[in-house]
């Protein structure tokens, strides 16, 4: 009987779902390819080891993420592309105040040719509705 109920165990164990395995983020498929929309808990996690160009295209200035590489208006990214990694490969990860704003700019850099775009999911406001920081800093 003992034994029974060992296998009862490892069965729920092995079908019950794993709480540190986030899911994968959301391919968003535009003109010209795709970007991925990455919640505020996947982002958070990627920022622990940070391999991408962080860049906030918010304006106005509403306050940013740490460590944000660059500051880029949304609408003038095409204008502003040398302040971003001239490798077309290279990882940039957008976002903004609502998702909108970098979700647009996330079009436009795919449509320039930008392989490995990601945005922020709902962007600052779902951030910090995770209960996750803002920083304020003077502009």
């Amino acid at each position: 009987m003992r034994w029974i109920f060992a296998v009862c165990l490892c069965l729920l164990a092995a079908c019950s779902p794993n709480p540190a395995s986030a899911p994968e983020p959301a391919i968003v498929r535009v003109a010209g390819g795709a970007y991925k929309n990455v919640s505020p808990a996947q982002l958070k996690q990627m920022l622990a080891a940070k391999d991408f160009f962080f860049v906030n295209v918010h304006i106005p200035y509403e306050g940013e993420i740490a460590p944000t590489d660059a500051f880029v208006d949304y609408d003038r990214i095409a204008e502003n592309i040398g302040k971003l990694p001239a490798d077309p490969n290279a990882k940039i990860f957008l976002y903004c105040r609502s998702g909108r704003m970098s979700a647009i700019a996330a079009e436009i850099l795919i449509q320039r040719g930008y392989t490995h775009i990601w945005n922020l999911d709902g962007g600052m406001v779902a951030w910090e509705s995770a209960g996750l920081p803002i920083v304020q800093k003077p502009r």
